[in-house]
């Protein structure tokens, strides 16, 4: 390497420290590196703040909602279906200025380009003493799995991408798109290289073997749906999932136990984002408590500071979703809250409202009106056909009730399984976000075994899901891939992206022109375009047009 080469390769490496300190703030216990020069800036007894940094940058990839969430078949947008037409939602006007697009691509090429340097200098220019060359190995396979993992982000969404694989020391705009199934076989190296050298049960936050294999499992699953996926990928990934599962029964906990605040740190979770106010990952800029939710300070006696928090984006559940859930599914109530109460005194007409009054209802099923009699005099009450878009709940005869409608925004049960008890309402919150838990290993073997002509594991698998849901223990007697993507929906809201298993499994198309109520009316799906997304045009013009652009775009 030239020297030139080099020492721009140590400024990007310092820059990129750096931002991260900035973005990151107090993630790790800072020190003086002041009076350290260049050549011995990075040993190996402070070369983890490497890796730190790589898992730091998945933060802003795992905040990226609309694009996952929106134009599927069980979230849609809040606001009028005739009127409220986002592009992500309906397939119109999506183009390569699309700023969530470029979002995916920068955030995930961030944690690439952060997981290339820990890997240089961990492999090229860390001298390691004998006793530490494990500690090497395992840095060098954290770092490669998260770069697998951005790479799997974005192949999903793009197609194949440029495949960045050593460390960037100067700029260069010479650079093209592998194919997808050259930038499959790279993540797959990634991960099968690097199992071997990941810990068994390392630190909270940190991956695992298990986790690794989760992922494993999914990109082989991914591939096996395409035209160059090799015939055994289904049973591989069905082999990976058993092994990522472990033995671990996720029956010995409740679904509402898996997302308690205050159990964050338990077995089901094989991966997850950390934030907190401890450790090498600490934080408060997780926003994902605010998303699936209305304008609930808006409501009489509700303050800003109420403890169902604040709006944040425009995404709302479809009634299809709200309708999987049966009765006997405790998943319903650990998922949303459908009654909210007041946090402040306040007065609507001529009734006061004190703290701890119920303000807003959401019956699971319709209720008579006499039910409705005494509520709709002291509450907003929503019917199951009145969640969306702003309408007012249906007058009944001879009630003289005062909450006699809220239009200024959508109003439908909120999410609950994300809540944040320690948020702020300018500094985000404390909770982990859950990238990989064992419930979704079951359901991607599940597929795979269903998949690779086995139904009777698939099923077994799919069961275990269902028992600990609703404490049946043979729910299903057959299972389909829309029984999967079903048991999906219920057990992964939220999560795991919709739009990638929709895609997956060829069930795009068919779903959100029967369940989505914007796309049925107004929508544009083009298979032919849209099951891949525009790459960005920043990015098109910074390879002076070397990276091509996507059909359609």
């Amino acid at each position: 390497m030239n020297r030139y080469k080099k020492n721009v390769g140590r400024l990007l490496m310092l820059a990129a420290l750096a931002v991260t300190a900035y973005s990151c703030n107090k993630y790790i216990e800072e020190e003086n590196f002041s009076n350290l020069t260049g050549e011995d800036f990075i040993t190996e007894d402070n070369a983890d703040r490497l890796v730190v940094g790589v898992y730091n940058s998945l933060r802003a990839v795992y905040k990226g909602y609309d694009i996952h969430m929106l134009g599927t078949d069980i979230f849609t947008t809040q606001g009028n279906v005739n009127t409220d037409l986002h592009p992500l939602n309906v397939y119109v006007n999506i183009n390569s200025s699309t700023g969530e697009f470029a979002n995916e691509w920068r955030d995930n090429y961030n944690v690439i380009s952060k997981a290339n340097i820990a890997i240089n200098r961990y492999t090229n220019e860390i001298e390691w003493t004998p006793s530490n060359i494990p500690a090497r190995d395992n840095g060098i396979a954290q770092a490669r799995t998260m770069r697998a993992m951005a790479y799997f982000n974005l192949v999903q969404q793009f197609g194949g991408v440029v495949l960045t694989l050593e460390e960037i020391n100067e700029i260069s705009s010479d650079y093209v798109r592998a194919s997808e199934q050259e930038t499959y076989a790279q993540i797959i190296t990634d991960l099968e290289e690097s199992i071997p050298n990941l810990e068994d049960a390392p630190a909270t936050g940190r991956l695992s073997k298990r986790a690794a294999q989760h992922l494993l499992a999914k990109v082989y699953l991914t591939r096996a749906y395409t035209s160059f996926g090799d015939s055994n990928d289904f049973s591989t990934a069905a082999s990976l999932a058993e092994t990522a599962i472990g033995g671990y029964d996720i029956r010995t906990q409740s679904y509402a136990e898996v997302f308690d605040y205050d159990n964050q740190v338990n077995d089901e979770i094989l991966f997850s984002i950390q934030y907190g106010s401890g450790g090498d990952f600490q934080d408060r800029n997780n926003t994902k408590h605010s998303i699936i939710r209305f304008a609930v300070n808006e409501l009489p006696g509700m303050s800003r500071q109420n403890p169902y928090g604040i709006r944040g984006g425009d995404v709302m559940p479809t009634e299809f979703f709200y309708s999987l859930f049966d009765e006997n599914d405790t998943r319903d109530e650990a998922t949303f809250h459908r009654v909210l109460y007041t946090d402040t005194e306040d007065a609507v007409g001529t009734d006061n409202i004190a703290v701890g009054d119920t303000i807003i209802y959401f019956p699971k099923q319709a209720i008579s009106e006499d039910d409705l009699l005494d509520k709709l005099n002291r509450y907003y009450v929503y019917q199951p056909d009145e969640y969306y878009f702003n309408d007012s709940p249906e007058n009944v005869a001879g009630v003289n009730y005062q909450y006699t409608d809220n239009t200024i925004f959508a109003n439908f049960p909120i999410f609950k399984k994300f809540e944040d008890v320690g948020f702020d309402e300018l500094e985000g919150g404390y909770r982990d976000t859950f990238v990989f838990r064992i419930a979704e290993t079951h359901l991607i073997a599940a597929e795979a075994y269903l998949g690779a002509g086995s139904p009777a594991q698939a099923l077994s698998h799919i069961n275990i899901v269902r028992e600990r849901a609703t404490g049946e223990a043979d729910f299903y007697a057959t299972v389909t891939i829309d029984d999967i993507l079903n048991e999906r929906a219920l057990e992964l809201a939220g999560e795991a992206s919709r739009w990638n298993d929709l895609k997956r499994t060829g069930k795009l198309q068919e779903r959100i022109n029967q369940y989505n109520p914007h796309v049925v009316d107004h929508g544009s799906f083009d298979p032919s375009v849209h099951l891949l997304r525009p790459i960005p045009a920043t990015e098109i013009i910074l390879s002076n047009n070397n990276i091509e652009q996507n059909p359609g775009y």
